[in-house]
């Protein structure tokens, strides 16, 4: 199959449909349709761009899809109002104007390594718990506990797209920190203190 930077530039930009749903973007995902919706449903929260209504609906639905693949599922389901949902199609061009330069920078970097980690069930399950837990974080409305967790989803979820499970491991080192960050995050609203974001920013401006 081709690159999903080129199916994903054909698809919206060169052949651009009237409107967009999940399903329609499900379609192009073929066989490697988990780690291919991961990507493409964090990619809006991962990117330093004003995404306004993403983070809730598209964390709820990667939650979904991350229980699916620790229950060992080979094909997802999608709840139906949400995967028949239109998007807007300048939005969506925005984000992937954005994220396909990031994409392609991994795609060259990426290839079949490690694949044991990215097909087997207990590597599944282990990058489904990961990304199931930065989807919770992804749907706190608190600033700050979404960008990290969903950098985090983004690079595992790319990294199963192409059984490449040295990225995948990578993306896990991501999903942990995003962890650390958001529970620091949390800890110091409701307990006091400085979080972890709080004291990146202080060292910066001390530097």
């Amino acid at each position: 199959m081709a690159r999903l930077s080129v199916e994903l530039r054909r698809f919206f930009f060169e052949e651009p449909p009237p409107q967009v749903t999940l399903n329609q973007i499900l379609a192009l995902s073929g066989e490697r349709v988990f780690g291919f919706l991961f990507v493409i449903l964090s990619l809006p929260s991962a990117l330093p761009i004003p995404a306004p209504g993403y983070s809730v609906p598209f964390g709820i639905l990667i939650f979904v899809l991350a229980v699916q693949l620790i229950a060992g599922a080979k094909t997802p389901w999608l709840p139906s109002r949400l995967a028949n949902r239109s998007l807007e199609l300048k939005q969506v061009q925005g984000v992937l104007n954005a994220g396909i330069p990031w994409l392609q920078r991994i795609e060259a970097i990426s290839h079949p390594r490690l694949s044991y980690f990215c097909t087997s069930a207990a590597g599944r399950v282990i990058i489904g718990i990961a990304i199931a837990l930065m989807a919770i974080s992804m749907m706190i409305p608190i600033p700050g506990t979404n960008t990290l967790p969903a950098i985090g989803i983004f690079v595992t979820g790319f990294g199963l797209l192409e059984d490449d499970g040295a990225i995948s491991l990578g993306g896990l080192v991501l999903c942990v920190m995003g962890a650390i960050l958001s529970t620091s995050i949390i800890v110091a609203l409701f307990v006091g203190g400085s979080s972890l974001l709080d004291l990146l920013k202080s060292w910066v401006k001390g530097g």
